[in-house]
């Protein structure tokens, strides 16, 4: 029986031996992953980047508009581009706002 006993301690050895190689293969791939903190800095700084830059947009879109309300149209321009193309008005006066009051400009751009 003590020939049984020494397989099985050759055995056991070497599923040890195996155990510990994939122990140390699984821990080689796990060292890889980097433990990486926030810096808050950086974050601060990233944040106040997007809330600057969409500041600016919205006071882009603020001054469009005040120039779009500058133009002068002719409100019977916005009632035939409305009925003709079957538009709603204010997609009507909105183009004619941006093609600077310019009826077939306007109309033009609907169309293609």
């Amino acid at each position: 029986m003590e020939g049984g006993g020494a397989e099985e301690g050759i055995e056991r050895v070497e599923n040890s031996k195996d155990l510990q190689q994939q122990s140390k293969a699984l821990d080689k791939l796990t060292d890889h992953v980097e433990d990486r903190q926030l810096d808050s800095t950086r974050v601060h700084q990233a944040m106040a980047s997007i809330a600057a830059s969409a500041e600016a947009d919205r006071n882009a879109m603020r001054l469009r508009e005040k120039e779009l309300a500058a133009v002068k149209i002719n409100p019977s321009d916005v009632d035939i581009i409305a009925n003709e193309l079957e538009l709603d008005k204010k997609v009507a006066e909105r183009t004619l706002r941006e093609h600077k009051g310019d009826a077939v400009a306007a109309i033009r751009h609907l169309l293609a």
